[in-house]
């Protein structure tokens, strides 16, 4: 699909080139606060659902630039929704803020708070001009909970016409794939028994554990290319002498789509069935999330956000080379999958650090990463703005909300 087109006059063109030129300058005034923003965030990590503080000051230079605030959509704390203007295309921009656990913020989600915010501020200040409506979505819990998912269920993005977001990483990645997940926990139910007295009376859960793990180490030689599973002991046990009654496992199953999620969850659930089987447990698999579906970034969207992106100074990676280099799985991927949106990875230097390392986090507040904020604000905005201003794929994405919208009716 071809990028956007420039306007058909003079004038347009001209209009079109001061429009970015006064969101860029937007978006540069407020360069400090935005850094100093994702410092903030940085600086108090906090985990899914509970990101009361993040919210706070992501918030804030919104309400004060006028952005009309709503905490708690969704019927989730820590999600929200800031709008700007009233246009007829309503383009949505998804901010993240939680962190890890004991590890913070290796997954720079402090940036895409920061980033999000810049690029609201920018198209703010064309939003008249451009006929657009700006909503600024704060979504919680994107490493364990499924935040976008929740929202995009309970109608948060039902007006939204196009969905943006940019994610910190080693390298710039335009067309940024990512794999579909299951969140998933195993509970196996033995019997207690004195482990020295009264052995032959247990039921051994722990085991039931254990030949599972066995099981999904011998599957991982068989599975297709894409498919992953990696997992926790969650529960073993209360004590040595204590035949373990309870146990449990925390798994991820990834695939590069939802059909190849399903084949794996059948095949690895055979596999925690064989552990209950043998050591006499019974046992159950429990969704602990909402699926998350693989990213289908909108071929346009991208086609233009490339563009910006080159005009900043950045060279991604070719796109030949995209599909080799998975993100691992984003609730974003749902929202791609029902809306035309992009997900791409903003490059910073992190020493050979990658997301979810401990140096990840520390470079997510370097001189790269703040620059990366500023950046990401600016490609972001002005991807919005291209689109907004080119007649065929403005009317395109109108459509497909018109479509979608009486699809929930």
């Amino acid at each position: 699909m071809p990028p956007p087109r420039s306007g058909h006059d003079e004038t347009r063109s001209e209009r079109r080139v001061d429009t970015a030129a006064v969101s860029d300058a937007a978006i540069v005034a407020a360069s400090e606060r935005l850094i100093a923003l994702s410092h903030a965030i940085h600086a108090e990590p906090e985990l899914a659902f509970e990101e009361t503080r993040s919210v706070a000051k992501t918030v804030t230079p919104l309400a004060e630039r006028g952005f009309q605030i709503e905490l708690g959509v969704a019927d989730l704390p820590t999600a929200f929704r800031a709008t700007y203007g009233d246009g007829d295309l309503t383009i949505g921009i998804c901010a993240e803020y939680d962190a890890l656990p004991e590890i913070g913020h290796a997954c720079g989600h402090n940036i895409i708070a920061a980033a999000a915010v810049g690029t609201g501020l920018g198209l703010a200040e064309v939003a008249d001009e451009l006929g657009i409506t700006v909503v600024v979505l704060g979504t919680p819990a994107e490493e364990s909970g499924g935040g976008k998912v929740l929202m995009l269920e309970r109608g948060v993005f039902d007006d939204v016409a196009m969905a943006m977001m940019v994610h910190p990483g080693p390298v710039d990645i335009v067309g940024a794939r990512s794999l579909a997940l299951a969140d998933i926990g195993v509970v196996f139910h033995g019997r207690e028994a004195h482990a020295s007295a009264a052995p032959e009376l247990g039921r051994n859960a722990g085991d039931a554990v254990t030949v599972s793990q066995v099981a999904i180490g011998l599957l991982r030689q068989h599975i297709r290319p894409g498919q992953q599973l990696h997992g926790i002991v969650g529960d073993g046990g209360v004590a040595p002498n204590i035949v373990p009654g309870r146990a449990e496992l925390l798994y991820y199953l990834r695939a590069v789509d939802s059909a190849s999620l399903d084949e794996l969850m059948r095949r690895a659930s055979a596999c925690f069935e064989a552990g209950a089987l043998a050591t006499g447990c019974t046992h159950e698999i429990r969704t602990l999330a909402p699926t998350y579906t693989e990213l289908t970034p909108d071929a346009a969207l991208l086609c233009a956000y490339r563009e910006q992106l080159a005009s900043l100074g950045r060279v991604p990676i070719a796109p030949e080379f995209e599909a080799q280099r998975p993100l691992g799985s984003t609730d974003m991927g749902n929202v791609t999958n029902v809306i035309p949106g992009i997900h791409p990875v903003i490059g910073i230097d992190a020493g050979g650090a990658v997301t979810h390392q401990p140096g990840f986090a520390a470079a997510s507040i370097n001189a790269s990463a703040d620059r990366a904020v500023t950046d990401g604000a600016l490609a972001l905005a002005r991807t919005a703005i291209a689109v907004a201003r080119d007649e065929v794929h403005r009317g395109r994405l109108l459509q497909r909300l018109v479509q979608r919208q009486e699809e929930i009716r």
